[in-house]
């Protein structure tokens, strides 16, 4: 190496980890610009060759919708607390929907961008982060669908919502909602390098938490103490519920299944990070 190449000023240095629950946010800030590419590419790809293109971001909750009004609602007789049965469903619908996107997206991180990673360096983060942020599109979309209709039960039906301050949680709420998809999807992520048969796993389980989760049903349906203790140590319970309660004036809002669910993010995120950090230093040996 000569005198001139000694004197350059190192740009970029790359080093191992010496801690599993390190994270670098100095370098994935510096890496947003990667990360806004990754997602804008995933907005624009998911419906880059349907007819009907971001619709379908309308016409799912609609669907969805419509279908639990005549199975949940119409035959199976469930309660929505005394409101009216498209509101009840789209609420917990739009929160569900954006953990289960996520949840989805992030469980998939290193076998479907082997690719990549195994040709370029950037943190890897970067990958199930960007699928969280542009999830948050669809998300907003349907959210305001929830808000349309929302409007219209209030204005032009007269049916008696009461909306109160919880509804300032929401951004909270969806940053829960993020923080354990990312958490549960990096942790699927780094155990189906070695076990494929997770990923297939991952969707029956998915299915089966919603029906877990007070989504098509409010939480005071479940008379069972025991029952009912299971239900609120289910982590997106408490998200839900706050949610409804805010917005709706329905729903169980005790301050520790909050707290519970909060608390559960966090352990989950800093497993989540200990393992995705182990596996991703030789993760392309097993892919």
């Amino acid at each position: 190496m000569t005198n001139t190449e000694q004197n350059i000023p190192w740009t970029t240095e790359i080093k191992p980890k010496d801690k599993l629950l390190s994270v670098d946010f100095k370098e994935i800030w510096r890496y947003r610009d990667l990360m806004m590419l990754f997602v804008k590419r995933n907005i624009i790809t998911q419906y880059k060759q349907t007819v009907l293109g971001p619709l379908w971001f309308i016409i799912q909750p609609l669907m969805t919708t419509v279908m639990y009004m005549v199975v949940f609602g119409g035959i199976a007789k469930i309660s929505t607390d005394g409101l009216p049965q498209p509101l009840f469903y789209l609420a917990g619908i739009s929160f569900w929907q954006y953990f289960a996107d996520c949840l989805n997206k992030t469980s998939n991180t290193f076998v479907s961008n082997a690719g990549i990673f195994g040709k370029v360096y950037f943190p890897r983060l970067v990958t199930p982060l960007s699928d969280v942020i542009s999830n948050l599109v669809r998300f907003g979309i349907q959210f305001g669908l929830f808000l349309l209709v929302y409007a219209y039960y209030a204005i032009f039906t007269g049916v008696e919502i009461q909306t109160n301050w919880y509804a300032l949680l929401i951004p909270l709420l969806v940053l829960m909602l993020a923080g354990l998809a990312l958490g549960f999807g990096i942790l699927f992520s780094s155990m189906t390098t070695k076990y494929r048969d997770l990923q297939l796993l991952l969707g029956f389980f998915v299915s089966l938490w919603m029906y877990a989760t007070p989504v098509i049903y409010p939480l005071s349906t479940i008379t069972n103490d025991t029952l009912r203790l299971v239900m609120q140590l289910n982590p997106l319970t408490g998200i839900v519920e706050f949610f409804k309660y805010g917005m709706l004036g329905v729903g169980c809002h005790e301050w520790w299944m909050l707290a519970y669910s909060f608390g559960f993010m966090v352990v989950l995120l800093a497993i989540g990070i200990v393992v995705f950090n182990k596996v991703q230093k030789s993760f392309m040996d097993t892919v």
